[in-house]
Order: C-alpha cells, then sequence, then structure tokens
C-alpha cells in the first residue's frame, strides 16, 4: 500500500489538518445511542466481520471511534481507523481503505504509539500481497513484527505470511504457520483464526496433493464456520472440499458441496447483502465528509455574528482569513509542484522495486538452488559412506581394505566441501542467527583443540592454550557458533603448520558492569601468507595460490566462513602474517556475563560412551529405499531390530498401534514431513526419543526441529560411532523436549 497509499497523502493533506479536530461520526438517526464501552464495540465490530456482515462491523467502529474522540483517546482513535481500514479491504473498497489508513497515519505522527506503527505495517504488506508484490509484503510483516507483542496482531502476521508462503510455496513456512494458528489462544477471534488455518491447510494439503488430509481439515473448517456463523468461510470450505473430493473420485460428495456453494453464490440475499454493506461503507465516508462541511458553515456564522459587536474583532477576523487564504493558495501551489515530483519520484520508485524484486528473486533461485544440490548430494553420499562403513567391518582382504579407506577419504572430503558451501549459504542468506545462552568459554575452547589433536599429530605440531584466568568463567552468546569460529582458524593453522606450534591465545581486554571485551588470537609458526594475498585471504575458495591448493588441499572456505560467522557478532578479524613465519588471525568480541549463576552449557560435544543397543526395536521412517536397506544393516550389527515406515503417514500409525525404543525421522519426505509427523505423534506420544535422522538443507532450522518435539539430531551422512551413540544418549539417557505435548 506505500506506494498508492503515500501517492494521494500530500493533496488530502490540508484537508485532514482542518478537519482532524472537528471530526465526528453522525449516525443514521438523531437518536444516540446507549453509551457502550470502546472495547465493547471493537468486540462487536469483530464479531460482525467474521460473520461477514461487513455494515454492521463499520457502524460498530464508527460508534468507537466516535466514543474514542470524545474521551481524546488518540491510540483508541488510530485503532478505530485502522479497524475500518481493513473493513474497506474486505469490501474491495481501497478508495474508502486509503482515506481511513491516511487519517490513522497523521494520528502516528504526533505520539508514539509502537502497536499502532505495527497495525500500520500489516495493512500495507496486506495491500502488497493483493496486489502481486508478495516479497515486499513479508518484509514488511517483518518490520510490523518487530514493533509490537501483541498476541492478536501477532496472530494475524503470521495467517498473513502462512497465505503468502502457501502463494510462492515455500510450502514448510505455510505449514508450520498454520499448524501454530489451529492451536492458537487468541482472546479475541481464537474460533475465526482456527477457522482460516484449517482452510489453509486444506489449499495446503490439495497443493502437495495429500488429499486425505485436504478432506479433513477441510471438515474441520466448514464445522467450524457453521458452528460460529462465519459465512465467507462456509462458502470458501465448500469449494475447497468440492475441489478434494472431485480429485479422490468421490463424486457423490463433491456434488453436494458443490450444491452448496451454488446455492450461496445465486442466492439474492447475499447480492444484496454485499450491495447494502458497500452502500453503508460509502454512505459512512460521504457523512463524515458532510458533517466536517456543515461544521465549518457554523464555525464562519459564529464569525460573522461575533464581527457586528466588534469592529476591531471583525478587522482581525478579516486579516486572519486574508492571511489563511494567502496560505492556502501558496500550499495548494507548493502542492501541486511536489505532485509533480512525486509522480516523478514514483517512477523511480516503480523502477527500483522491480529491480529490487528482480534481484529477490534471483537470490531466492540461487539460495534454493544451492539448497536442493547439497541435499540432493547428501542423499547419495549417505549411500556411500553408510556401504563404506560395512564393507570394511566385513574383513575385507588387505587390498579391498586400501581401496575402502581411499572412498572413505573421499566421501568424507566431499561432505566437507558440502557442509562449507551450505554454511556459506545459510549466512548470506540470513538463515542464521547467534544464540544466547549460558556457557564456559574455556570449555569450548579446550573441547575444539582436543578434537584437533589428531590432525596436531599428523603434522608433528604441538597446540596451546594461553588463557586469561582474569575472564569470566560464565558467559552468554553461541558457543556452538564460537565453536565453528576456532575450529576453522585452529584447522587452517594445523593444515599449514608442520613440526611447529599452533597458540590459541585469549585476554581479557575492559570489563563494564555485566559486559566483557575479549581479544582472540590464533597464531602459528607455519609457511605465512604472501603480502599481496592477505588482502583476498578471506574471499571464498582463497587459499593463497594455486600451488598452495594443491599440495594442501582443502576448500579455501574455512576463513571465509569465519570472516561471515564474526559478522553475526559486530566483530571484525585482522591478519598478520610473514612468508615462512607464520601467521596470526585476532579479532575481539564484547560478551554478557553471568557471574554467579549456574553454568548451563549447551551439549555442542558429545561425550563419547559405550552403549549395549542389543534387543532394542526401533522404527526407520525413511523415503529413500537404499537409505532404508544401510540404516537397517547399521542396526542388524548391534543386534537392533527394526520396521520401517516409508512416509509421515504410516510413521504416525505405526507408533500409535506398536511399542518402539525410539524413532529414525527423515524430515524431507513427500506428502507429511518428518517434522509435521513428529507433531501429530507428539500429540499422543510424548516419552518416545525421536531423533531426526536427515540431510539438512538451507531452509531447515534445528530451532524448528526441537520446537516440533524431536530429541535430537543426527545429519547425514554421518560417522556411524556419532549414530551409536546418539540412539544410545536418547533411550537410555533421555532428555525430554517437547513442547508440542
Amino acid at each position: 500500500m506505500r506506494i498508492k497509499f503515500r501517492y494521494t497523502r500530500n493533496v488530502k493533506f490540508l484537508l485532514m489538518v482542518v478537519i482532524m479536530s472537528t471530526f465526528h461520526f453522525i449516525s443514521a438517526q438523531d437518536i444516540k445511542p446507549p453509551v457502550k464501552d470502546i472495547d465493547a464495540y471493537f468486540s462487536e465490530a469483530r464479531k460482525f466481520k467474521n460473520q461477514n456482515k461487513i455494515d454492521l462491523a463499520i457502524k460498530a467502529m464508527a460508534k468507537a471511534a466516535n466514543l474514542a474522540e470524545e474521551n481524546e483517546d488518540i491510540k483508541t482513535i488510530i485503532d478505530s481507523y485502522h479497524e475500518i481500514s481493513l473493513l474497506n479491504l474486505k469490501l474491495e473498497r481501497e478508495d474508502n481503505a486509503l482515506f481511513y489508513y491516511e487519517r490513522a497515519e497523521i494520528y502516528l505522527r504526533e505520539i508514539t504509539y509502537p502497536h499502532g506503527n505495527a497495525t500500520h505495517q500489516y495493512i500495507e504488506a496486506l495491500n502488497y500481497f493483493r496486489n502481486g508484490k508478495p516479497y515486499q509484503a513479508l518484509d514488511l510483516l517483518e518490520e510490523a513484527r518487530s514493533l509490537s507483542n501483541d498476541r492478536h496482531l501477532l496472530n494475524l502476521i503470521s495467517l498473513l505470511e502462512a497465505n503468502i508462503s502457501l502463494k510462492i510455496e515455500k510450502y514448510r513456512v505455510a505449514s508450520k504457520n498454520f499448524n501454530s494458528l489451529v492451536v492458537n489462544s487468541d482472546i479475541h477471534e481464537k474460533a475465526y483464526l482456527t477457522t482460516k488455518a484449517y482452510l489453509g491447510l486444506t489449499k495446503l494439503n490439495i497443493a502437495l496433493d495429500s488429499l486425505d488430509s485436504a478432506a479433513k481439515n477441510g471438515t474441520n473448517a466448514l464445522n467450524l464456520a457453521r458452528d460460529n456463523d462465519f459465512h465467507q468461510e462456509i462458502l470458501e470450505a465448500n469449494e475447497l472440499l468440492g475441489k478434494t473430493f472431485e480429485k479422490l473420485g468421490q463424486f457423490d460428495s463433491a456434488l453436494v458441496y458443490n450444491r452448496n456453494l451454488l446455492q450461496i453464490k445465486d442466492s439474492l440475499i447475499a447480492i444484496e447483502k454485499i450491495n447494502a454493506q458497500v452502500k453503508t461503507a460509502d454512505q459512512l465516508r460521504g457523512e463524515l465528509m458532510e458533517s466536517t462541511i456543515k461544521k465549518q458553515d457554523v464555525e464562519i456564522k459564529e464569525l460573522n455574528e461575533s464581527s457586528s459587536r466588534s469592529e476591531i474583532t471583525a478587522i482581525l477576523t478579516s486579516a486572519f482569513l486574508t492571511i489563511i487564504s494567502l496560505l492556502a493558495v501558496s500550499l495548494y501551489r507548493n502542492n501541486q509542484i511536489k505532485l509533480k515530483t512525486n509522480d516523478l519520484l514514483h517512477t523511480k520508485n516503480r523502477e527500483l522495486q522491480t529491480a529490487r524484486d528482480a534481484a529477490v528473486q534471483s537470490m531466492e533461485a540461487k539460495t534454493n538452488f544451492l539448497s536442493t544440490v547439497s541435499h540432493e548430494l547428501r542423499t547419495p553420499l549417505y549411500a556411500v559412506t553408510g556401504l563404506t562403513h560395512l564393507l570394511l567391518e566385513e574383513n575385507p582382504s588387505k587390498k579391498q581394505e586400501e581401496h575402502l579407506k581411499a572412498l572413505k577419504f573421499s566421501g568424507d572430503y566431499l561432505l566437507n566441501f558440502i557442509n562449507d558451501i551450505l554454511q556459506i549459504n545459510k549466512i548470506d542468506a540470513d538463515k542464521l542467527e547467534p544464540l544466547n545462552v549460558k556457557f564456559s568459554l574455556k570449555k569450548v575452547l579446550t573441547e575444539v583443540i582436543n578434537s584437533l589433536q589428531q590432525s596436531a599429530k599428523a603434522n608433528k605440531t604441538v597446540i596451546n592454550l594461553d588463557y586469561d584466568p582474569d575472564i569470566p568463567s560464565h558467559l552468554l552468546s553461541d558457543p556452538l557458533k564460537l565453536s565453528q569460529i576456532f575450529i576453522n582458524l585452529v584447522g587452517n593453522a594445523l593444515k599449514f603448520t608442520k613440526k611447529g606450534e599452533v597458540t590459541v591465545i585469549t585476554k581479557l581486554q575492559e570489563q563494564h558492569e555485566d559486559e566483557v571485551t575479549i581479544y582472540f588470537e590464533v597464531k602459528d609458526t607455519g609457511i605465512g601468507i604472501a603480502p599481496e594475498k592477505q588482502e583476498n585471504i578471506f574471499d571464498s575458495f582463497e587459499q593463497g595460490s594455486i600451488q598452495i591448493n594443491r599440495e594442501y588441499g582443502g576448500t579455501g572456505l574455512g576463513l571465509t566462513i569465519v570472516k561471515s560467522l564474526l559478522g553475526l557478532f559486530d566483530s571484525k578479524i585482522k591478519l598478520k602474517s610473514e612468508l615462512g613465519k607464520g601467521s596470526s588471525f585476532f579479532f575481539e568480541l564484547t560478551l554478557k556475563t553471568t557471574e554467579g549463576s549456574e553454568i548451563d552449557d549447551m551439549n555442542f560435544q558429545m561425550h563419547e560412551r559405550d552403549y549395549d543397543l542389543t534387543g532394542l526395536h526401533i522404527l526407520i521412517v525413511e523415503d529413500n529405499k537404499i537409505n532404508q536397506v544401510i540404516t537397517k544393516k547399521m542396526l542388524l550389527k548391534k543386534e537392533v531390530t527394526c520396521d520401517i515406515a516409508s512416509n509421515g503417514t504410516d510413521a504416525i500409525e505405526m507408533v500409535r498401534n506398536n511399542t518402539y525404543d525410539a524413532v529414525l525421522m527423515d524430515i524431507h519426505m513427500p506428502g507429511i514431513s518428518g517434522e509435521e509427523a513428529t507433531i501429530e505423534i507428539r500429540k499422543f506420544n510424548t516419552t518416545l526419543p525421536i531423533i531426526a535422522l536427515t540431510a539438512i538443507s538451507l531452509d531447515d532450522s534445528l530451532e524448528s526441529f526441537y520446537a516440533a518435539g524431536v530429541n535430537d539430531v543426527v545429519t547425514k551422512p554421518f560417522k556411524p560411532e556419532v549414530f551409536y551413540q546418539k540412539i544410545g544418549q536418547n533411550v537410555f539417557s533421555p532428555k525430554i523436549n517437547n513442547p508440542a505435548s
């Protein structure tokens, strides 16, 4: 709505200033209605809106606005105008919607009202979506979400985001939002939002060809709509159910819903009702403008009467009116100039929007391509690494063992390369955000160094930790991303250092109340970096030279990842290096302290322990046949029995009807995803360990997996020892993580 709404704003500005202080809604009758609480009018309007009685809803909001003005309650006046604007949008009366939207904006300029600004952005986003600009709409919704914590508005934002995601085929985002709204606890429109969510899920299921789920959700929507007299939603549910049952081949059922639909659409009462609603909306706007003109006539008459009492007053009044007239003419001329300027600005704005849309679509295409490629490569890699592991355990001959180890090395190298590309792409696509949890910095660094000791021994290099004891032991930040930074820096130093030393240095720079600034440095005695290469060393695929790349290997992405991850913490990495003498990478981080609190570290480093898995019975949920065979064989090696479900729907029924010690859940499957299947299972089983066994793609979020009720995540392809450890940990030492219950 930004382009369209801004266009007419200056034209109406003078009128708005004059009528701001004199606006009163005029009721259709001279009899004053009994005074109600403003909240009661809002509730009444919501009820009428959801029942598609838009004329009655607008009248209720007009009374609310009138009462708010009498009470000089500016925030409620703004809320009233916003609601009337939304009601007019529902009637497709964009001119009326614009009129009230602009009146609200005038008041918003005068006061600080985050919720009002958030609603303003929401209305603008809705209009962008209606006018075929989904990506701009999503940007505005994020802005609106950051301005208000009002649960009702956040629910409306989630609903609009879900519908936009459905439109642009981001089905996972749409599914998550619709499912969260099915169980909403909104204090104003719980039933209405649930109905809308069921309708959204019906459309989503139809798009995914999950017709049984579509029929179920559509029926739920229709029942709720009928129970609450939601006329528009009854019509939409009948239309969707008719389409669903036609696709299912159940033509008798489809005929029933299609007849219902025709009956509603052909109703003369319905047509007359729509006409009446539009007439009411236009009438109220006309009455508002007529009321303003009448009030101005009264004021002019009073001025004329007062002029006869005093010649001085008449002269002053005449002078005042003359000045006002001159100002009005001046404002009019200036406004004409501004309109011409605005035309040019709007033209440029449209060009910029077009260019931005193209850039967004291009970035989206690149992101989706890399996400798909990385995910698709992980699936066959799982087969390669899994089969290699199984063959190595079957006592191969020495010659075969040599070839298998070479194959395993190549698979591990390719996996690291894919992981690096995915990490860079996630950062570029703003898919990563730093967490803020309690952790021990010394523990992070110690575990990183311990994990790289094998590489150090291979190069006959010593890793030292120079840790400042003055650094507080309890800090708040993201230990996972910090460990990634140091794994890349120390790993990079080890790669180029033979028979030397790598030192990790930490120093407390300053401490102020609950904030500390810490200096970090990773230095080595390796080959060093030439001065002309240092400027580009943090760019992707840069390793100093082609000769170095061939001699030492690697992807050249480690330092790029470090630079990007530090950017999430608003920090920059710096470099000092001299050829033949080594290199030093250093940076500073500002972290919060939690001195005196009990440490609650994230378990980012697994504590190894041998678990006896003999006799366990596990469900494997996996749609890929090769992966099914490999996972099953790996479990049989540990004398674990298992069943296999090829999709999420089967998995839900098998868990309901059988007893398992754990579930290995693939996330990406046709039909119901592993995340959705987990949510359904958690509705009737809250204790069963569920481990996501998946090739993570760009759009995946570990937080969303855990929010769905997953206990742990193992990324495919994986090391067998990690696989067995995760199963043992979650079966024998479970940590229940089940918000879905």
